[in-house]
């Protein structure tokens, strides 16, 4: 298939997925995709932005292959990656169709858009998403230690705070406050390089350049490695701010911890700031080595917890508007006292909420909140003994035996199985359902991922959740 072949296909996935996805995601990161090539049933796409792989994987993955199918059959496929070549074209091609834009304009309005996207340049260079900057972060009293750090690492690097360490759950902004430092800073103090990256990139990117090692031809080999590894230093210490999210994932990888030990020396010798994300403090990462998690405890550590629920209700009231969505206060306060644990589940609720309306074509009614997310299984009365009291009952165990070290294959099951639904049912923190088990957070967020990716395609799991759901209904 030819490559014009190829752009119309692309063209009409495009436009399935516009009646799809929300405009802003659209606009911002399917938008900029290009179709290279359709083998063996694959349809070859590239992005020009890191960040946007990671976000449409994580998030629209289904809504793209729904497309995909659409256009072209039930048994195709997609493959979507980063290029720098074509992030190079595309960048190029930007700034030509914005000089045509301005062709017309007078000497200020071009200078302010070279400026706009000299600055978007820096941003898609930084790896940075342009929807988290600190304009339109929610502050309660969950974080406002955490922003006003962040806040003043963005306004004076490497003075005070280095490194700056946010730690805290999932889905509660740590990443949100650390690309808003690197926005602030590119927009404020153009001349800073800065770079943000997930450890599990950094390895990823790390182990490309050593795996060279084990090649035939070694000495070849060994030379390419050592180019590879020289650009991947000079990637991440020569910069002037580096925002290293998911700490954690270093966890047990000791090779790579020698390296990043040498990339934060490099960086703090000569005064870089450093600002690093972690699910938890440093000392409880198993296996850190010392020498890092000493460094990282020797700036300032601050954490995030979950937001109260008047923080909840202004997230849920904020994400609206971004997303130009009318409702009354009754819904986001529906929405704030049934989903309590992190911001991603107070903003995954009212997108749901939002395409119910969509669908049905109504407005957004509190009516239509209850109906779309069916809140009210969480009564006054169901708690996590109960819930606990009623899974263990199922697979003919007691709540001791959840509650021990016991490993047995059922007595484990039953237990994960119970943690799911203490998290899914009363959206109770991974610090107090783990007080209730007698378990490490860690634990119990492993617990809730093995059931919720388990549960997708799993039907007996299906079938015993449900039940054990509709016996804490009876």
């Amino acid at each position: 298939m030819n490559i014009n072949e190829v752009n119309e296909l692309w063209n009409k996935i495009k436009d399935e997925l516009e009646t799809i996805v929300p405009e802003h995601i659209f606009g911002t990161w399917i938008s900029p995709l290009n179709a290279v090539d359709f083998e063996n049933n694959t349809l070859v796409i590239l992005s020009p932005h890191q960040m946007a792989v990671d976000i449409l994987k994580k998030n629209w993955t289904d809504d793209i292959k729904t497309a995909i199918k659409t256009v072209l059959g039930e048994d195709a496929s997609f493959s979507l990656t980063y290029d720098p070549d074509y992030a190079e074209k595309y960048i190029k091609a930007r700034k030509k169709e914005l000089s045509k834009q301005i062709a017309g304009q007078t000497e200020e309005e071009k200078k302010e858009n070279d400026a706009k996207l000299s600055l978007a340049q820096m941003q898609s260079s930084a790896n940075l998403n342009l929807n988290l900057k600190f304009d339109n972060f929610v502050v309660g009293d969950n974080s406002k230690f955490a922003y006003n750090a962040a806040f003043s690492v963005a306004n004076n690097p490497s003075k005070k705070f280095n490194p700056l360490f946010i730690y805290g759950a999932s889905g509660l902004g740590k990443t949100h406050l650390m690309q808003a430092i690197g926005h602030y800073i590119i927009f404020n103090k153009p001349e800073l390089k800065v770079r943000y990256i997930r450890m599990e990139e950094y390895f990823n990117e790390w182990v490309r350049c050593f795996q060279y090692n084990d090649s035939p031809n070694a000495k070849k080999k060994q030379s390419c490695n050592n180019s590879l590894m020289r650009k991947f230093h000079q990637k991440f210490q020569n910069v002037d701010i580096l925002l290293m999210d998911d700490i954690q994932f270093i966890e047990s990888k000791m090779k790579t911890m020698e390296d990043f030990f040498s990339t934060f020396e490099a960086l703090y010798t000569n005064n870089k700031q450093i600002v690093i994300a972690s699910d938890r403090l440093p000392k409880d990462i198993p296996t850190l080595d010392n020498r890092l998690r000493t460094r990282f405890e020797m700036g300032l550590v601050v954490d995030i917890v979950p937001p109260d629920f008047q923080t909840r209700f202004e997230i849920v009231k904020a994400f609206a508007k971004e997303l130009e969505a009318e409702a009354d206060d009754e819904v986001f306060e529906y929405i704030a006292d049934n989903f309590v644990n992190n911001v991603r589940e107070l903003k995954g609720a009212f997108t749901k909420v939002s395409a119910y309306a969509e669908f049905s074509g109504t407005g957004i009614t509190l009516d239509l909140a209850q109906k779309a997310l069916g809140c009210e299984v969480r009564k006054k009365d169901i708690n996590i003994e109960k819930i606990a009291q009623k899974t263990a009952e199922y697979f003919n165990l007691t709540i001791k035996d959840l509650k021990s070290t016991a490993r047995q294959q059922k007595i484990a099951h039953a237990r994960h199985s119970a943690i799911y639904l203490a998290r899914e049912i009363l959206n109770l923190s991974y610090e107090s359902i783990g007080e209730f088990f007698d378990k490490k957070h860690t634990t119990i967020m492993y617990s809730c991922d093995l059931i919720s990716n388990k549960i997708k395609t799993d039907k007996d799991l299906q079938t015993e959740i449900e039940d054990i759901k509709s016996a804490l209904k009876g």
